[in-house]
């Protein structure tokens, strides 16, 4: 069985393995995506910041710990939901159960929009990013993390912990079915300069981006730590409407 956008969250046996994977302690998300994300996202002191694919809404719980002034998490799985919405209880975060695809974008309603490791689960983007350039109010910045292309590009998959890596058919976009944790997931390959027009045709100017260079202050093990200086894993870009 193949597994498109979030429903594979909703296999009680998928999911309690992904959280306990997302949440050990040198998690590539926790040390690489997030450090350089946040570098990125910059300030949201007194911001409203929607959040697409917010997962637990750990990042949701983050940025009104920093101050944002209203966050609404959208995600398609209702175990994401349901523990996002324990994390954000006696908050002003809200969370809403919709497929990023489904969710009516309101016009010129939030300073942010941001959404980690969610996107590239999507095989209309054009739509979602125009949808976004809708949503931000003037002046207000898109900020994403999607799976680095190179990690995505092969149509040939590895599993367990890896030594090497297959970089291969990188200009052939598209479809891509991935084992993970015991399934089969659905994801969609880009290249990096087909995110760049995706966003640039839509009408936003590229402010930033980053390829979660490893920091060493960021891990506790040294081996971890030069397994990861072989290849990016994550990519992630700014822009501004």
């Amino acid at each position: 069985m193949e597994y498109a956008g979030s429903t594979v969250y909703d296999d009680h046996a998928f999911y309690k393995q992904y959280m306990a994977r997302r949440h050990r302690e040198e998690s590539p998300n926790k040390v690489i995506e997030y450090p350089a994300f946040m570098t990125l996202l910059g300030d949201v002191h007194d911001k409203t910041i929607l959040d697409l694919g917010c997962g637990d809404a750990s990042l949701g719980e983050a940025l009104i710990q920093q101050g944002c002034e209203r966050y609404v998490g959208l995600d398609g799985s209702q175990n994401m939901i349901e523990q996002a919405t324990i994390k954000l209880g006696g908050t002003t975060g809200t969370v809403i159960h919709t497929s990023l695809e489904d969710y009516s974008y309101p016009g010129h309603a939030f300073d942010r929009v941001v959404s980690q490791l969610a996107l590239h689960y999507i095989d209309d983007l054009e739509a979602i990013v125009r949808s976004v350039y809708e949503t931000l109010k003037p002046g207000g910045e898109f900020v994403f993390s999607v799976l680095h292309p190179v990690m995505t590009a092969s149509f040939k998959s590895m599993t367990g912990k890896r030594a090497d890596w297959i970089v291969d058919d990188y200009f052939q976009s598209g479809k891509r079915i991935e084992p993970w944790i015991g399934e089969k997931v659905v994801k969609y390959h880009r290249t990096i300069e087909e995110y760049f027009l995706l966003l640039q045709n839509a009408g936003f100017t590229i402010k930033g981006l980053r390829e979660g260079t490893p920091l060493r202050e960021n891990f506790q093990d040294e081996e971890e730590f030069k397994r990861r200086q072989r290849i990016p894993l994550f990519l992630m870009m700014s822009c501004i409407k």
